[in-house]
């Protein structure tokens, strides 16, 4: 282990900026993971490299991590020991400021071991305060009512057997979700898992000592036909923020439930309507066809914002459609934007957002700005079929006013083919006023035969949209990756297959 010296984040930032750093003098190991971190307000606050040195014995494997403050000075790092089936982990900030490692399977372990072996790697925590590392502890709470911590995960065919023998023993398995909230204590839901339908479910506040606080129930007598389903969607100090579902055969009916965070009790329950309710059914997930889910919620200014797929009786997608939920008086605010109304803005454009040669507007993002606009960042995807490769061209933008009225850019893109996205990430910038962000394009230059990369830099500030483009491709067998910077930059990692170079730098932006 090459050794950093450990101070305080607040130090570090204080007395040393840095423009770049060699990751391979960092570490000795191979680098897994390499990834940027942010706070709970979505500020960038670093970055976290993870080093695999290889099998310590039979059932663990030796990491590190390095942990660099948004300047790319060193800030932390440490030893730790991982489970065998981990092949990295990726990390992320929780609501105490710890840093939290989330494990990778390792996909070669998978083809030598069998089911009965595999056994899911624990996920860590590091605190920033010590520099210390410990498995992140898990419960389960029990059907009796009791709290059980689980210490050491199983592995998967005794899972699957265990759950087996309790569906025989009870018709039923009685499952339960159990996270900690930064309001303090910890919320759970819990309910009876029939296969093709659930019920006697609730949920339930505890303190920090794991004592119940209240129980919400619902959905106590569901079948196949009738039951309830509750969608979390926001909480605070003072209140738990959902949406209650109503499933009476085919007709579905929404509520938005709004709870009191210390008794548990009712404080709103009123029917939500202006949507379909398919739309409704899904509105705070957006699962793409090649890019996964997608965030598409933000509180700004008191409102809960939700951004999804407008789909019609068919479950066809028809759109997008907004859904404002007004936090000091529970107004509820619903507004639709229909392909068929963005037909004059986007070419051969049909009412089901197919355009082109079979190629069909797949979401990559969303934005939420201060103003109350919203953008919706799309790009042009064609799946892949039984004799051709998936392929992506154009992005398009579909920007609003905060009364979800649209526009629409288009970005055009050559044809990447074995590509399920050229699109890389976004960052607000201008304290969220604004937005910036980057996709990558392989392109053939003017008066050249080969194509290169090119990274493409959007902004859209003040409502004006800028374009700054930046070569990114290497020679031989090095690479180039972009990662988010600090507001105002961007990072750049340039490394080569056997890792001796492996640098990574901040480039500032123009804009």
């Amino acid at each position: 282990m090459k050794k950093i010296l450990y101070s305080t984040f607040i130090l570090a930032s204080s007395l040393a900026f840095s423009q770049s750093q060699n990751l391979a003098k960092l570490a000795n190991g191979e680098m897994v993971n390499f990834n940027a971190i942010y706070d709970q307000k979505e500020n960038l606050f670093g970055y976290v490299g993870i080093y695999n040195y290889g099998k310590t014995s039979d059932t663990a494997k030796k990491f590190e991590y390095v942990i660099l403050d948004k300047n790319l000075n060193p800030i932390a790092n440490k030893d730790f020991e991982g489970d065998k089936f981990a092949g990295g982990y990726s990390a992320f900030m929780d609501f105490r400021e710890n840093i939290v490692l989330s494990p990778k399977l390792d996909r070669t372990q998978l083809n030598i071991f069998k089911l009965k072996d595999i056994v899911i790697p624990r996920t860590k925590i590091i605190s920033l305060q010590d520099n210390s590392i410990k498995n992140k502890d898990y419960f389960e709470y029990e059907e009796d009512g009791k709290f059980t911590k689980l210490d050491q995960p199983k592995n998967i065919l005794a899972q699957y057997k265990e759950d087996k023998i309790e569906r025989k023993s009870k018709g039923y398995m009685y499952e339960s979700l159990v996270y900690e909230i930064k309001q303090g204590g910890y919320l759970a839901l819990e309910y009876r898992d029939y296969k093709s339908y659930s019920n006697n479910n609730s949920l339930i506040k505890f303190d920090d000592d794991k004592k119940e606080n209240w129980k919400y129930r619902y959905n106590t007598s569901g079948d196949k036909k009738n039951n309830e389903s509750l969608t979390l969607i926001e909480k605070d100090d003072d209140k738990v923020y959902c949406i209650l579902q109503n499933n009476a055969g085919k007709e579905k009916n929404f509520q938005l439930l709004v709870l009191d965070m210390k008794t548990g009790k009712e404080i709103v329950k009123k029917p939500i309507s202006g949507l379909p309710k398919n739309t409704l059914d899904k509105i705070n997930s957006v699962k793409t066809f090649s890019f996964g889910t997608l965030d598409n919620s933000k509180t700004l200014n008191d409102k809960i914002v939700l951004v999804g797929r407008n789909i019609d009786d068919n479950n066809k997608y028809t759109g997008f459609a907004r859904l404002v939920i007004n936090k000091n008086n529970f107004e509820i605010d619903t507004k639709e934007i229909t392909y068929e109304s963005l037909k004059s803005q986007i070419p051969k454009l049909g009412n089901y957002g197919t355009v082109e040669a079979g190629y069909f507007l797949d979401p990559r993002d969303f934005f939420f700005l201060q103003d109350g606009s919203v953008g919706i960042l799309l790009e042009k995807y064609k799946a892949e079929g039984q004799y051709n490769a998936p392929k992506t061209t154009d992005m398009v933008y579909i920007y609003t006013d905060k009364n979800f009225n649209p526009s629409v850019k288009i970005f055009e893109k050559e044809k990447s083919k074995w590509s399920n996205s050229d699109y890389l990430f976004s960052q607000y910038i201008n304290q969220g006023k604004d937005v910036v962000f980057f996709y990558r394009d392989y392109q053939k230059e003017e008066g050249a035969g080969e194509k290169k990369w090119n990274l493409f830099i959007n902004t859209l500030i003040d409502g004006k949209f800028k374009q700054e483009i930046v070569p990114i491709s290497a020679k031989d067998d090095f690479y180039v990756s972009p990662y988010i910077g600090k507001e105002g930059y961007i990072l750049l990692r340039e490394y080569n297959k056997k890792e001796k170079f492996n640098n990574i730098r901040l480039e500032r932006l123009n804009f």
